[in-house]
């Protein structure tokens, strides 16, 4: 991976919206199954840029609707204010969030 990418991100454009999937690079492709959740991290979906933490910060201004997975990606937006710890949920050890900007 190269330079400090962590994570992958990648954006897509919906219905005058930025969509901003976003995950901790070595969780990319794991199923996740735990109660009510069976989720997979989809490459499709997920699989965009190698992105570092910075770079994270800057994507999260632009985009209006997010969906991250991971301790890093999750911890990044926590930081930054884009959402609370109670917004976020752990599936199997991995944190999730969503957020919609309205």
């Amino acid at each position: 991976m190269p330079g400090n990418a962590e994570l992958y991100c990648r954006t897509y454009e919906a219905q005058n919206s930025v969509v901003l999937a976003c995950c901790d690079a070595e969780i990319l492709g794991k199923r996740l199954v735990e109660g009510n959740y069976d989720v997979t991290i989809e490459e499709t979906f997920y699989r965009g840029e190698p992105t570092g933490l910075d770079a994270l910060a800057e994507l999260l201004e632009t985009a209006n609707n997010i969906n991250l997975f991971g301790e890093k990606s999750v911890g990044v937006a926590l930081q930054k204010g884009f959402l609370s710890e109670r917004e976020v949920i752990t599936i199997k050890g991995v944190k999730h969030a969503i957020i919609f900007k309205v």
